[in-house]
């Protein structure tokens, strides 16, 4: 049976306008809502745990893992795991593993809580709780943990919009048990006023530290497309999707795009500035005030002690420098979403089809298993890899904004297969595959009696661009008939890049 596509919907934000009381109110809810899950995660885990000490658990595990080192095709390996998979699904069931068996276990917690939490958000509150155990059990995901006090919930959302959490339309205001608030609906934005022309899907209210205090909002999850958005001034649509195809080479901190008409190397969220050094100095400032204040807590040797209940104090000029550690993440957040946004966009305006190579971006993340020595130091070289630059630029975040405005629009978003088109080493000129070192950013070519020198993400977003139809080769054809317009847009914008300040990664 075929899979049914999902709902195509869009996000209304409307910020909240709020009393001290009320907000006093929304924070107890969310902090009920942060121990129903935890309640619910815990009842979860010790059927869980329970479930993978069984004999039988443990046997099909292991027979499943051996299937899954043999060497066999997709569909030759999806029939011999299809036995194992239903003692699986069976097992599941019998521990009462399911999304629904939680809905069950929350009824009572929720009982408890009803002047302020409604039957619909506690499910959804459950329904969470299932999304990050089942990341768990399928293997696709880190430990599931409980929500702590420095990491509460900040988003609540009901199941429609006839109870529970919900938005009147009628009168522009946020409801939930009780609560009354005006939205900050501006009847002068037409996108506004035409986007809430569409169903209500559902409704959540989110709140984000900003400056030493949370501020409010109700996101309103529409069905159907997005508004269109016009440029008040020339009556132009704004951002809207341009033809043709595009190739996307994307690194940890740069991306290449090629369009039919354009080509263009680019630093990831240049205005993501390195925290690093600021955030370690407030993180310093933190543990020595936690120690003055906790000596009792520290061993001899400045270890926090184990196997007894600690209680913990902190001074105001703590509370001060957490808050601010708090909204300088904030702050990175906000601006690195602000400069994806441009970006995408920028690159939706040039193209309606895009290839994109399939990245694994958790795979960069890991520090390397290999311990090598530098050649010119003789020291050991550190292990670490990407981290922090995927932490600061968020390569995989980009991709996704991408996507979901290139669908959006009607334009079609393609990964290919990176290791049988092994973009970086190909030439396509004598058709051979070369290994290339990260260090090493430019290509060297002979066309037409020429020495060429081709910047290498550009020429890997140029291969991304041409490949075939099975997206795990490339097209020698059209890489040809499109190779002198392609060095001619490669050379003007290496003009540019040469009057800025760039990354060592682009190599100019």
């Amino acid at each position: 049976m075929a899979k049914k596509e999902p709902k195509q919907r869009f996000v209304l934000n409307l910020k909240l306008k709020t009393e001290n009381f009320e907000e006093d109110i929304l924070d107890k809810r969310f902090e009920i809502g942060r121990k129903i899950y935890n309640s619910v995660l815990g009842k979860a885990l010790n059927r869980y745990n329970e479930m993978i000490k069984s004999r039988k658990w443990r046997n099909n595990q292991s027979e499943l893992s051996n299937v899954y080192k043999s060497k066999c095709d997709k569909k030759e390996l999806n029939k011999l795991c299809a036995p194992y998979f239903h003692i699986k699904n069976e097992m599941l069931k019998e521990f009462r593993l399911a999304e629904y068996s939680l809905h069950q276990d929350v009824k009572l917690v929720q009982h408890a809580f009803k002047e302020n939490i409604d039957s619909f958000t506690a499910q959804k509150i459950a329904s969470r709780v299932w999304e990050a155990l089942e990341t768990n059990i399928f293997g696709k995901g880190a430990e599931v943990h409980f929500k702590g006090r420095n990491n509460p919930l900040n988003s609540l959302e009901g199941k429609s919009n006839k109870t529970g959490i919900r938005y009147d339309i009628e009168t522009n205001t946020f409801k939930w048990i009780g609560l009354n608030l005006e939205t900050m609906l501006n009847i002068n934005n037409q996108y506004e006023i035409d986007a809430l022309r569409n169903k209500i899907s559902f409704c959540r209210v989110k709140r984000k530290f900003v400056r030493g205090q949370y501020k409010y909002m109700l996101q309103i999850v529409l069905d159907g497309v997005a508004p269109v958005k016009f440029n008040k001034e020339t009556g132009e649509i704004k951002n809207n999707i341009g033809s043709g195809t595009c190739g996307i080479d994307i690194g940890t901190q740069t991306v290449a795009f090629i369009s039919d008409y354009d080509v263009k190397l680019y630093e990831l969220a240049p205005h993501v500035q390195n925290i690093e050094n600021e955030k370690r100095r407030i993180q310093r400032y933190m543990d020595r005030s936690k120690r003055a204040t906790n000596p009792n807590n520290f061993s001899e040797i400045g270890m926090i002690k184990k196997g007894v209940k600690l209680e913990w104090e902190y001074s105001k000029k703590y509370a001060k420098a957490k808050n601010k550690l708090k909204d300088l993440y904030r702050k990175q957040k906000d601006i690195r979403m602000q400069d994806h946004n441009i970006m995408t966009n920028e690159i939706v305006r040039n193209c309606s089809v895009i290839y994109v190579e399939e990245m694994n971006f958790k795979g960069l993340q890991k520090r390397s298993k290999n311990t090598t020595i530098n050649e010119k130091t003789r020291k050991i070289n550190k292990k670490k890899r990407f981290g922090k630059s995927l932490a600061n630029k968020a390569p995989s975040k980009f991709l996704e904004i991408l996507d979901n405005k290139l669908r959006a629009k009607g334009g079609k978003y393609f990964e290919i297969n990176t290791r049988q088109v092994k973009a970086s080493q190909y030439n396509h000129l004598n058709q051979q595959y070369n290994k290339k070192k990260l260090s090493q950013r430019w290509n060297y070519f002979e066309y037409n009696g020429q020495q060429l020198k081709v910047q290498r993400d550009i020429y890997s977003a140029y291969l991304i661009k041409n490949v075939n139809d099975d997206l795990c080769s490339i097209h020698l054809d059209n890489c040809s008939k499109g190779f002198n317009k392609f060095l001619e847009l490669h050379n003007k914008e290496i003009e540019r890049l040469q009057g800025l300040d760039n990354l060592n990664s682009i190599g100019i």
